[in-house]
């Protein structure tokens, strides 16, 4: 099978290393953060309030969610969400998460054409992340002309999640300097306190990256699956 493929382990492999330490990198820094409340003893949930009604969002709702780091901008119902360990903590950690998604919200009412793109793009990535690998498996092994085109077919469904990856970068960024930014401006952290911010978000940022090259690298990877297969 093609995932055993030595191939395939040097397109992925730089990606997943790289996947696997800034994993390691961001929890290591949430986690040690989590554990140092901020002078002002603000909760996750208030931060988050108090960047949303500076900035004129009054009508975007904030609530409590499960998991560890589920905390994401829901766009379409204009609603913040945050996992309990951000929503409920007054810590230096649970201020960064909350200000990053905070400044997601942002993004949407200025209108960020990033984060407007990369909203387009959803309903094309929840297809072609499943079902582009198996058109173009299916393509790839059937012999005649309309197996290349079906091949292509998957590759450019595919495609489609890498560009999702790639655009996610500036729209992630450019929310972590919003929080940032945010969260001096208005006075919650001081200049000590944002050390463990700027350790937090910025660990956090690699997720992204390491998950962008694994798209790419695994986009490049099919195509040159495809290419052999013609010579």
């Amino acid at each position: 099978m093609f995932f055993f493929d030595p191939l395939y382990l040097l397109f992925a492999m730089p990606a997943l290393l790289l996947g696997l330490w800034a994993q390691i990198k961001v929890k290591g820094a949430f986690n040690r953060y989590s554990q140092v409340r901020s002078a002002r003893g603000l909760t996750g949930e208030e931060i988050a309030r108090r960047v949303l009604d500076f900035n004129g969002l009054h009508e975007v709702k904030i609530e409590q969610v499960g998991g560890l780091l589920s905390d994401h901008y829901d766009p379409r119902h204009k609603t913040l969400r945050l996992s309990p360990d951000v929503y409920q903590s007054p810590t230096i950690a649970a201020a960064g998460v909350a200000a990053h998604e905070a400044g997601h919200a942002i993004q949407d009412k200025q209108r960020y054409a990033a984060l407007k793109f990369r909203t387009s793009l959803v309903p094309g990535v929840q297809i072609g992340s499943w079902l582009g690998p198996i058109i173009f498996m299916v393509g790839l092994f059937m012999s005649s002309s309309l197996g290349e085109s079906i091949a292509w077919l998957g590759l450019i469904l595919f495609g489609l999640m890498a560009l999702f990856a790639v655009i996610t970068l500036p729209v992630e960024f450019d929310a972590t300097r919003r929080a940032k930014q945010s969260l001096v401006t208005q006075g919650i952290l001081g200049p000590e306190e944002m050390v463990g911010v700027n350790k937090t978000l910025d660990a956090a940022a690699l997720t992204y990256v390491a998950a962008a090259i694994q798209a790419v690298m695994t986009l490049l990877y099919y195509a040159t699956l495809l290419i052999r297969r013609n010579d």
